[in-house]
Order: structure tokens, then C-alpha cells, then sequence
């Protein structure tokens, strides 16, 4: 297996997935900026490998068998990448360096896949929040996990921590996409839960929030941030290289839209709201003192 693509092609390649994350993904970049340069290239080209089995397979919905052949194909895919000499998609030769180098399982990727598929269909619709938990496990966990690898989390019990972040910022992007994804034929929100807070579908359909739904956002504003809660322990067990400080980043970050939900007194259905670039940047001294107050902790933990 060789170590590594030509230099002058794994370069190109590195600067594609750089392209891509800054594009597409700008809390991930934003946050990213403490990250080590390698750890950075690595967590790029992740990133574009996931981006890339998502359109792959939302573009194959609309064909015949078309979700599980491309299913197949990107599963294939994976491992001709690392076997070397595939330079095909322009990430290749960067992802497959990425997985090398960090030691990446496959299970999270073809985890992913599942996750994929479960948003492809004329109508997505989640019963109770067993079902939203597995969904935003499949969607943003598993990229959680594959991320501890890059940023090196030293304790296997800080899996379940990654696991509570990405359900915490998976939940974030569909609070914060209500009104979007009904216009898209999905509903990410529990039909048990919406019935129970007297909100029907068509709700949703308004521009305008009712005081059921307003009660219905609210109540799951709380839970995210309770899986925000539940992640921050796991934090200090990746390595303290910049690695901590931009989970902590993604963190305070996602988390923050929260906050600007609730500013908009949950007004989500005509618009997606935003975090500004001061209020980020706010959330970044947020995120430098709560990683100050972990290393406090860690150095009373030794003494």
C-alpha cells in the first residue's frame, strides 16, 4: 500500500478539500482556525468525503434503485481510495492520506450512508425521539467519531461525549431549519411530540409561529442544550494542541444559534437565522475561557 500520493497531487488535493470545508461548512472552518495544520488537512478532507456521499446519493434518489447503487458505489469507493492510486474525486489522494495518518474506521463512514439514506424519499417524517436520536446519530455523531480520531482523544470513554455533540448540533440545524425543511417535504420534528404540543403539519406551512409551536421549539432548544451539557466533559480528553479549544469552538458556536432562535422569539419558519461574525467572535472568548477553566481543572486533578 503506498504511504502516501505524489507530493504535487496530494497538494492539489488537500487545497480542493480546503476549498470545499471554506464553502461549504464556515462554523467547522471558523473553528477550525486553532487547529494544527495537519489536523486541519485531515478534518478538510473528511469533510469533503462526507459532502461528497451526500450529493452522491441525494442526486441518486431520483432514480431507480439509484440510493442503493450509490450506497454500493461510495463503500467501494472508500476502500479503492485507501488502497492507492485513485485520484478520483479530487479529495481521494487527501482522504485517503487523512484515514492513514489518523487511524479512521470504516464503521463511521458506512454509518454515514445509513444516515443519507434515511433523508431521501418524497416525505421525511420522524415518529418519537427514538427514531430523531438514531437519525441525528447517523447524520453527525459518526462524523463526531471520526473526528476524535484527527483530534486524538485519548480516553475511548469520550466516545459517547462525541456521540452527545453531534446530537446536540444535529438537533441545533433542525430547530434552526424548520421552515426550510417543510418547504423541502421533511419534518424533522417528532410527530409524537408535535401532537403532544398540538401542532399539526400544516403548522408549519404558516409564517407565522403559534404559541404551540413557539412551546414545541422551546422544548427542544432545552434538550439540545442538555446534550451541550453532556459533551463537555469529553472535551478535555483530546489533546490540548488546539484540538480542544476548536471542539470548544464548535461548541459555543452551534450553540449560539440556539441563542439567536430564541432572540427571534423562534420565528424559524421564514427565515434561517444567523450568527453574526462579532457574536462569533464573542463565542470565541466563550470558548478560550471554558478552555482555560478545563486545564485549571486538569492541573488541580494532578497535583
Amino acid at each position: 500500500m503506498p504511504d502516501a500520493a505524489p507530493d504535487a497531487l496530494l497538494a492539489v488535493s488537500h487545497a480542493y478539500c480546503h476549498a470545499q470545508t471554506r464553502g461549504h461548512a464556515r462554523s467547522f472552518y471558523f473553528a477550525s482556525v486553532a487547529l494544527p495544520a495537519e489536523k486541519k488537512r485531515a478534518a478538510y478532507a473528511v469533510y469533503a468525503f462526507c459532502r461528497y456521499a451526500d450529493d452522491l446519493v441525494d442526486r441518486a434518489a431520483a432514480t431507480d434503485n439509484g440510493i442503493a447503487a450509490a450506497l454500493a458505489r461510495v463503500g467501494e469507493e472508500f476502500d479503492a481510495m485507501l488502497a492507492g492510486g485513485k485520484t478520483e474525486p479530487p479529495f481521494a489522494p487527501a482522504f485517503a492520506w487523512a484515514v492513514r495518518r489518523f487511524g479512521i474506521e470504516k464503521g463511521p463512514f458506512l454509518d454515514l450512508l445509513k444516515g443519507v439514506a434515511m433523508d431521501l424519499g418524497p416525505a421525511v417524517r420522524i415518529a418519537n425521539w427514538p427514531a430523531l436520536r438514531e437519525y441525528c446519530y447517523h447524520v453527525a455523531s459518526v462524523v463526531g467519531l471520526m473526528m476524535a480520531r484527527i483530534f486524538e482523544l485519548r480516553d475511548e470513554r469520550g466516545r459517547e461525549q462525541a456521540i452527545d455533540l453531534g446530537i446536540a448540533m444535529q438537533l441545533t440545524n433542525i430547530i434552526r431549519d424548520v421552515g426550510e425543511d417543510f418547504r423541502l417535504g421533511r419534518i424533522y420534528l417528532p410527530a409524537d411530540e408535535m401532537a403532544a404540543h398540538g401542532v399539526a403539519p400544516a403548522d408549519l406551512a404558516s409564517e407565522k409561529i403559534t404559541p404551540a409551536l413557539r412551546e414545541l421549539l422551546r422544548f427542544q432548544v432545552a434538550r439540545a442544550r442538555e446534550f451541550y451539557r453532556r459533551a463537555e466533559p469529553g472535551i478535555a480528553l483530546l489533546a490540548d494542541d488546539g484540538s480542544q479549544l476548536t471542539v470548544w469552538l464548535m461548541r459555543h458556536v452551534y450553540a449560539g444559534i440556539l441563542d439567536e432562535v430564541e432572540r427571534a422569539d423562534y420565528e424559524v419558519l421564514r427565515r434561517r437565522v444567523r450568527t453574526s461574525l462579532p457574536r462569533k467572535l464573542a463565542l470565541a472568548a466563550r470558548a478560550w475561557r471554558d478552555l482555560q477553566r478545563g486545564r485549571r481543572a486538569g492541573d488541580v486533578a494532578r497535583d
